[in-house]
């Protein structure tokens, strides 16, 4: 007797999450609308007026995408004033597009002229991913937490229980607040341009927070890219045994 294949659940549009997937697809399928995303990766919110001119559009126009994309369930969007701030609807998005970009080859046109050879260097040495560091600042700070046991990352990525006491002892951030919920107190995050992970999840974000409010991360100018200044590179070689100068950092 032939066995009856198993009943396979279909829409008219295809299999299941066929039509929603191709739908988030079409989302980012526009330039302006990836542009928009990209530049939302540093984890604040930005006016429309700020992304238009960002993107290099009209405002009417990059109201039309925000439109899309908050309807899409990508950014969120709150009114103060007369003003339509927009930003990453939730980390989940931030990993999709980190994720997204770190699957992408080289730039086919890599950037030309000294400012944008300038900014496209900075962002490799060190960026905000929404709110955890990445670029080589981020993949350092995690290799050298794995050295010592902080974080394993053979176990599935998890942060240690010596971890979670460096944390409390070198930073100052008590356990309770490594946790937020569903979100995963660790994450690695594959960095788009390192190819390797970075520490994400609650404890990437905590750090992240920390590293800006000590100072031994600036912020440069308003985009994602970070430097580390003399007392970070001071304290990462104390807490962590890295040499900034020799890991690219300064």
């Amino acid at each position: 007797m032939t066995p009856t294949p198993p009943t396979r659940t279909t829409s008219a549009d295809g299999p299941p999450y066929g039509a929603d997937l191709a739908r988030l697809a079409a989302l980012l399928a526009d330039r302006t609308r990836a542009a928009f995303c990209l530049a939302l990766l540093d984890g604040r919110a930005w006016t429309a007026g700020e992304l238009a001119a960002y993107a290099g559009v009209a405002p009417s126009t990059a109201s039309e995408h925000l439109t899309r994309l908050t309807e899409g369930g990508l950014l969120v969007e709150r009114r103060q004033g007369r003003h339509r701030y927009v930003q990453l609807a939730s980390p989940r998005v931030a990993e999709l597009l980190e994720s997204l970009v770190a699957h992408l080859g080289p730039p086919t046109a890599p950037p030309r002229g000294l400012r944008a050879v300038s900014a496209s260097a900075a962002l490799a040495r060190g960026r905000t991913c929404y709110d955890h560091l990445a670029g080589r600042l981020g993949v350092a700070v995690t290799d050298a937490m794995t050295d010592r046991g902080l974080v394993d990352q053979d176990g599935g990525f998890t942060l240690t229980d010596a971890g979670r006491q460096w944390f409390a002892d070198g930073l100052g951030v008590e356990t309770a607040a490594l946790r937020n919920g569903r979100r995963p107190q660790a994450r690695g995050c594959l960095d788009w341009t390192e190819r390797r992970p970075h520490l994400a999840g609650t404890a990437g974000a905590r750090l992240c927070d920390r590293f800006l409010e000590l100072h031994w991360v600036r912020r440069i100018g308003s985009g994602r890219a970070v430097r580390l200044t003399p007392d970070g590179a001071r304290e990462l070689h104390r807490l962590l045994g890295i040499d900034g100068a020799a890991a690219g950092l300064v």
